[in-house]
């Protein structure tokens, strides 16, 4: 029998933590949480200072008898969950679950499983610490009193709830808030037409045997000595602009050169990483973490025993190990030169608003573990991934990027202008040095500015420019766009609302509650989120604002450094809300939620409309009850079937994959796994599918090539 007992987590971390610990140590998991308020009633007496009932999971009884029967002969139990307030309160519940109040029971936090972390962390042991206890049964508490009082109401209020699933969860409300209230923005939105007006300029020259690239391109930028910008609001502005510029002259008047240093990108947080997945990975916050998880636990490379890849995934911290530091920065001389390696490693401070998790940034437990000599080991998902963290990690301790930005200004002036002198502006910008973008470059959201594309000739002070022509072109403003998960994750973390292990479960929930449909890799509130939505903000305003959401982080956060108790955090925050629901029961409108379709009932021909139902949304014949016509809601994709020629190609689902299948099924059976392609094949002008974000390959012939343009351009919509 082993002198010392660990317990962790799971299966996989039991195998890598226990391979470092030898044999004196029996290492067992308890597969998350062994205990839990009981899902079929509140189980919270909120009368009695918010005691909890917390009862042993049934699926975990067998596991708290078997940690018991394990414990017996052991002189030590060591809890060695997760380093956050989730695994400090698993400790805490594996011990009165399973009768420890009176053995040694020794708390060891490790964030990396690796042996020399681990052997530190059992080096260290202390107590379980009851303010981060305390914070987590707090939240529980909180969003337990909550999800169980309005989600009955909104049962009661909203025909068939109950049947649908309906909830309305504390943080979960304000993401929906967030989607509800963007979509609003759009659909309020008037677009405002405006005009642009380029100049194709040439440098003149004395000689056309230089082949150098002289032509490029400026924006009319003002008229000089008004601080006014030109309106240019319709077209007649802008032939009236344009006409006046016929015949005129174009000379350099500033020029205007600086250097540019960009920093790297800090190492990764769980916010900035699912972000950067959602961007270049197509990964869901879910399945980030999921695979994070796989590698953070430990995978075996070949005849290696598993070994935690990551460090821990949950963390809004950018600290990271000195060691660590010196190993990359070790790393980056060896493989790119000493001049990509700063003098003094960078350091990263900033951190999200509450930011409380401080441990340390996601980082590869080992910088020389290249992502390529592991590959043949990783699943293609965990390699991605992996590759991510590493580049990440490694550019985060390369040198600045370094680029001369040039500004011009061109004078014109002609014999129709009038004695007004146009400005027009052209920037570039010239790469002198790569620094970290030899291995990185971070990705961005459709609102972030990408870097200027123009290439300017060299011109000075005072030359003169030949216009090759001049290009006026219509724009229309444009709304704000719906959020994507990596836009919505940085709002939600920029308001402090969430925190690292929530993000994913966040985005997660409002989809499987058919509240938020996803259309193009972005959010739309369906008729449903936005009845919801809008009911818990008539009667419930404090519960889904987003203010109030955050400050509720920093109780939190209190309760967990021990400046505040979390007993009076609840009672504070349960006065005014319990006002606010028996307000609700009594006021808040009874509602049948439908949406208007534009498809018809096959039986009768009336009108359908989209109802919702706890197995998702569907189609309904208004002539119910007399006709009880139902349909399943398609996605459509706009690409006709190849091979009937009479249906569209519609996503289904089968298995809880999406597949594309013809509409007209079962007359026609014709299905393909990828993403149709409304463009055909530019060889034997076939089916084009998807083959990744920016390829494309014919279902009928070999042809593999680039995702045509529209297609692009329909994905930024």
């Amino acid at each position: 029998m082993a002198k010392n007992l660990v317990v962790v987590e799971s299966p996989a971390k039991a195998r890598t933590v226990g391979r470092f610990l030898g044999d004196d140590y029996v290492v067992k998991a308890s597969l998350g949480h062994v205990r839990d308020l009981p899902g079929n009633k509140m189980s919270v007496e909120i009368d009695n200072g918010f005691t909890p009932d917390y009862q042993v999971m049934e699926d975990k009884v067998k596991i708290v008898q078997e940690l018991k029967r394990a414990s017996k002969g052991a002189d030590a139990i060591y809890l060695a969950t997760d380093p956050d307030r989730e695994g400090e309160a698993i400790s805490w519940h594996l011990v009165e679950a399973a009768g420890w109040a009176k053995r040694p029971i020794h708390r060891v936090v490790f964030h990396e499983i690796t042996q020399a972390a681990i052997q530190e962390a059992f080096r260290h042991p202390r107590d379980i610490d009851m303010n981060l206890v305390n914070a987590q049964q707090a939240r529980r508490i909180l969003d337990r009193v909550v999800g169980y009082t309005l989600s009955p109401l909104l049962w009661s209020k909203i025909s068939g709830g109950r049947r649908m699933g309906l909830s309305a969860g504390r943080v979960q409300s304000v993401a929906l808030r967030l989607v509800v209230d963007r979509e609003r923005e759009i659909e309020a939105f008037i677009a405002q037409e405006y005009w642009t007006i380029k100049a194709v300029l040439e440098r003149h020259q004395p000689s056309r045997a230089d082949a150098r690239q002289t032509s490029f391109t400026a924006t009319l930028h003002q008229l000089l000595g008004r601080k006014k910008a030109l309106d240019l609001g319709s077209a007649k502005a802008a032939g009236e602009v344009t006409a006046a510029m016929e015949g005129a002259s174009y000379a350099v008047a500033e020029v205007q050169t600086k250097e540019v240093r960009q920093r790297p990108a800090a190492p990764f947080t769980t916010s900035t990483l699912q972000q950067e997945a959602s961007r270049k990975l197509r990964f869901p916050a879910r399945k980030t973490m999921s695979i994070a998880q796989q590698l953070y636990e430990g995978l075996s490379l070949g005849p290696e025993e598993p070994v935690g890849l990551i460090t821990y995934m949950r963390t809004d911290s950018t600290h990271v190990d000195a060691s660590a530091l010196r190993e990359t920065l070790a790393y980056v001389r060896d493989r790119f030169g000493a001049e990509y390696a700063p003098k003094t490693p960078h350091i990263y401070t900033k951190k999200a608003k509450g930011a409380q998790e401080a441990h340390e940034a996601i980082r590869p437990t080992s910088t020389l573990r290249e992502p390529e000599s592991i590959r043949r080991h990783l699943s293609a998902d965990q390699f991605r991934l992996y590759d991510l963290i590493w580049k990440r990690m490694v550019a985060s301790q390369m040198t600045d990027a370094v680029s001369d930005a040039t500004r011009v200004d061109i004078h014109a002036q002609g014999p129709h202008t009038q004695g007004h002198t146009y400005v027009f502006r052209a920037t570039g910008s010239v790469l002198k040095f790569p620094g970290f973008r030899a291995l990185y470059m971070e990705g961005r959201d459709e609102t972030q500015d990408a870097d200027a594309p123009n290439a300017l000739p060299e011109v000075a002070q005072g030359n003169a420019l030949r216009c090759l022509g001049l290009e006026p072109e219509q724009h229309f403003t444009q709304p704000p766009p719906r959020y994507t998960e990596a836009t919505l994750i940085r709002t939600l973390e920029e308001n402090g609302i969430g925190r690292p292990s929530t993000y994913a479960p966040i985005l997660s929930i409002n989809v499987d509650r058919n509240y938020v449909v996803k259309e193009q890799l972005r959010f739309k509130p369906t008729q449903l989120g936005k009845v919801v939505c809008d009911q818990l903000i008539n009667h419930f305003p404090s519960i889904i604002d987003a203010g109030f959401t955050s400050a509720m982080e920093e109780n939190l956060d209190e309760i967990a450094s021990g400046e505040k108790k979390w007993v009076p955090v609840l009672q504070e925050f349960y006065g005014p809300f319990q006002k606010a629901l028996a307000t609700a029961t009594e006021e808040m409108p009874r509602m049948k939620v439908e949406e208007a379709s534009d498809e018809v009932c096959d039986i009768c021909g009336k009108p359908m409309v989209i109802k919702t139902s706890r197995f998702g949304r569907f189609l309904a014949c208004t002539g119910f009850p007399d006709c009880r016509g139902k349909k399943s809601l398609l996605k459509k994709t706009g690409v006709a079937c190849p091979e009937c020629n009479s249906g569209e190609l519609v996503e289904r689902r089968g298995k809880g994959r999406a597949f594309y299948g013809c509409a007209t099924y079962p007359e026609c059976k014709f299905t393909v796994s990828q993403r149709p392609l409304p463009e055909p094949c530019p060889e034997c002008g076939g089916l084009l599918v998807a083959a990744g974000k920016e390829r494309a390959r014919c279902a009928t012939c070999k042809y593999l090539g680039p995702v045509p343009e529209r297609e692009l351009a329909e994905a930024v919509v």
